[in-house]
Parts: C-alpha cells; sequence; structure tokens
C-alpha cells in the first residue's frame, strides 16, 4: 500500500506547482487589489474546469500510455490541418515557455530578495546606484543558483525526485498563503458573496481572461498525460489518479483564492502592483515577518514554475517529434536545458521580452479551445479509450467547459485585434 501522503499527492500536483507561478500570484493579488473578492466565483470556475481537462489528459495518458504531443501527431488526420496544430503546439508552449521561464526564476529570486537586501526589490527595478553592488550581485548570482537548482532536480532524471520536490513546494506555498489569508480576518460575508455571484465590475473583464488563463494551462495538459505514466501502471489505478488529481488542483485553486481574499482585505483600492508590495501593506498586521512569509511564498511559486516549465515544454516536443526515450535521453535533456536556459539569461540579463510574451499569449489563447476540443473528442471515442470513454455526464461537463473556453479565446483575441 502507498504511502498516505502519496494517496493524494503525485503527478497531479506537478500540475498545481505550474500554475501556481509568479504570474499567477502577481494576477491574484492585482484582482483582489481591484475588485476585492468579486471575482472568486471565476476562479471556482477555473478549477472546476482544470479539474475535469487535467483528469481527461491524464486518463489519456494512463489508457493509451501516449503523451498529449504523441496522440496528436498519431490522431489528427495527417495534412495541413495537423501541420497548424502542432506548429501551433510549438509557437504557444515552446517559445511561451522560453519566454516565461525568465520571469518564474525572478520571481523566485524576488522572494529570496526580500530575505535579505532591505530596499533590494525596489533598487533591481530601478536601477538605484544606492547598494548597487549587492543589487547587482542579487540580479546575477541568484538567477544562476536558481537555474542550478532547477538544473539539478531535471538532470537527475528520477521522477520521484522531481514530484517530491514539487510536492515540497506546493506544500510550503499553502501554509504561507492560507497562513496570512487567516491572520488578515477578511470580511467572510463578502468573501462568500464572490464564490456565489458570478459578477464582473465594469471594464474588468481581462481580469476574469487572466484568473482563467493563469489556472487552465495548455501545457499543463502535455506534463500531466506523460509524468502519470511514470507513476500509474494501468486503468485499475484511475481511482487513485482521480482522487489525488481533484485534492492536487483544488488545493491549488484554494491557495490562488487565498491571495486574491488577502489582497481584497487588506490592500483593496491601493496602488500595489506586486505579491512584494503587498507586503509592505501588510506589515501592520504582520509585522517585521512580512516580507519573510510573501517572500517565502513567492519564492515557492517561481522555483516550483521554473522547474515544470522546462519539462512540460520537453514532453510536448517529444510528443510532437516522436521521440520514443525518456527523461534521461540526450534530445529530451537539450529541450529543457534550453528553456532553463534562456530563462537564466532573461533573469540576469532583466531582459524582458515583451513582444515575445505577448505572441505567446495570443498563441495559447487560441491553444486552448483547440486542445481542450480535441482532448474532449479523443477521450471520447471508445475506439481509443474503450470501456474508459467519458461517461455521459463528463461529455457534458466537459463540452461546457469547452464552450467557455472557445468564448474566453474569441473574447481575448477580440481585445487584441478589434480593440
Amino acid at each position: 500500500m502507498r504511502q498516505t501522503w502519496r494517496r493524494y499527492f503525485g503527478p497531479s500536483t506537478m500540475v498545481t506547482a505550474a500554475f501556481i507561478g509568479p504570474g499567477t500570484v502577481t494576477m491574484c493579488t492585482i484582482v483582489g487589489v481591484r475588485t476585492g473578492s468579486a471575482l472568486l466565483w471565476a476562479l471556482v470556475f477555473s478549477v472546476v474546469a482544470t479539474v475535469v481537462l487535467q483528469e481527461m489528459s491524464a486518463r489519456l495518458g494512463v489508457v493509451t500510455r501516449l503523451g498529449m504531443g504523441e496522440a496528436l501527431r498519431e490522431r489528427l488526420p495527417q495534412g495541413l490541418a495537423r501541420f497548424g496544430a502542432l506548429a501551433l503546439v510549438f509557437s504557444a508552449i515552446v517559445v511561451g515557455n522560453a519566454a516565461y521561464e525568465g520571469g518564474n526564476l525572478s520571481g523566485a529570486v524576488l522572494g529570496i530578495q526580500a530575505w535579505f537586501t532591505e530596499g533590494a526589490v525596489d533598487g533591481f527595478i530601478d536601477g538605484s546606484v544606492d547598494g548597487a553592488s549587492s543589487v547587482y550581485w542579487i540580479g546575477v548570482a541568484l538567477p544562476l543558483i536558481m537555474g542550478a537548482f532547477a538544473f539539478a532536480v531535471l538532470y537527475r532524471g528520477r521522477f520521484k525526485v522531481i514530484e517530491r520536490v514539487l510536492v515540497g513546494l506546493v506544500g510550503l506555498m499553502s501554509v504561507v498563503f492560507l497562513t496570512t489569508m487567516f491572520m488578515s480576518s477578511p470580511d467572510w460575508s463578502e468573501v462568500l458573496r464572490g464564490f456565489i455571484t458570478p459578477n464582473i465590475p465594469a471594464g474588468e473583464w481581462l481580469l476574469v481572461v487572466g484568473l482563467v488563463g493563469t489556472t487552465v494551462v495548455p501545457y499543463n495538459l502535455f506534463l500531466h498525460a506523460s509524468v502519470v505514466q511514470e507513476r500509474y501502471a494501468g486503468p485499475e489505478e484511475l481511482p487513485d489518479l482521480r482522487r489525488e488529481n481533484a485534492t492536487a488542483i483544488i488545493l491549488g485553486g484554494i491557495i490562488s483564492m487565498s491571495i486574491v481574499i488577502t489582497s481584497a482585505a487588506n490592500v483593496q483600492g491601493t496602488g500595489i502592483r506586486s505579491v512584494m508590495d503587498m507586503a509592505q501593506a501588510l506589515e501592520p498586521l504582520l509585522g517585521a515577518w512580512a516580507p519573510y512569509v510573501l517572500g517565502l511564498g513567492l519564492f515557492a511559486a517561481g522555483i516550483s514554475s521554473a522547474i515544470t516549465a522546462p519539462l512540460a515544454t520537453a514532453y510536448a516536443v517529444k510528443g510532437i517529434m516522436g521521440w520514443s526515450d525518456g527523461l534521461q535521453d540526450r534530445r529530451f535533456r537539450a529541450v529543457w536545458m534550453s528553456i532553463l536556459g534562456i530563462g537564466v539569461f532573461s533573469a540576469m540579463s532583466g531582459f524582458s521580452p515583451i513582444g515575445v510574451i505577448q505572441f505567446a499569449q495570443v498563441a495559447n489563447g487560441i491553444l486552448l479551445p483547440l486542445l481542450a476540443s480535441v482532448l474532449w473528442w479523443l477521450t471520447s471515442s471508445e475506439r481509443i479509450m474503450g470501456e474508459y470513454a467519458n461517461s455521459q455526464w463528463v461529455r457534458m461537463l466537459g463540452g461546457g467547459v469547452v464552450f467557455v473556453t472557445v468564448l474566453i479565446a474569441a473574447r481575448s483575441l477580440w481585445s487584441v485585434f478589434g480593440g
């Protein structure tokens, strides 16, 4: 019998580690500042959608022993449509994760920065001369150290090592952000209203898109379908998979909600734009511990995503290219090393590839409904899944999720191209 904790935490915890990154922490902070608890319902939808889509992705991997990339390559009909779909996957995931990796590492660095260097965050951002030497050390050495840590975890090529590191980081984030939420003494009636009353404050539609987009992440579909094959031997273990899938993703949703609730309770209506700004606002509540507590949470969010983004990219490329070997294959390692190396360079240089990030965001906006639709079709097919195909209610629920992702993608693209 497995250890008790492993019944509830496993490959799905990697999904949580991936979507609770610096971008999610910042987005949830901004949502709380600008709208209070009004958009908590959007996080509820995001969590439900993620549970549904990730369960289908994981079930596809366990039953067919195919990753998402392999499934796309083998099951889509040959021709221009398949080529276009695979090119879109490459654009959104490979290019996107290369662009985002610098932000993941920078988030981890800023978290550590909060522990050791008073005022270093401001100095690092605005380039002030005061404390320039320490800021330079932090800006150069810490990204290398964070990159080396991620490299060591991934290079070992052992699934259990990666899994346990990420479970530990998710647990750390849970303790930090949930403790901060309860200490902030929120108005629980407002919190409840935000959960049960769908409402979008005027002009804040893009915040809804942001909450969904930072939770329902396309590359996690590739990551999950592949890593479950390292843990689960066959379909007879699907009940275990579903249990730990729901546990891990709901926990991730609770972490996001706790950040929104904390920022809504303490800093709503202020000019705060990041979790480190929020640390300053929480000093009356947490005292001198505020930057240490939130810095720890930001570090865990950054380093966990810095590990999962290169790993997910490598799995996606492996599937698209049809490589048969796994974690220790040289080509597989070359992919994640490239993503990690680009991230370290970006974090060290302070370079922010805004144009590349915007391109990746648009590509991901198109990719999510496409992947969700294909995943729903694959897992609904009895020819592919046999007796483990989607049940009637899963087809209905999954179809609803796909429909909403199409609407969100259309609205997002309209905001980009249509004004």
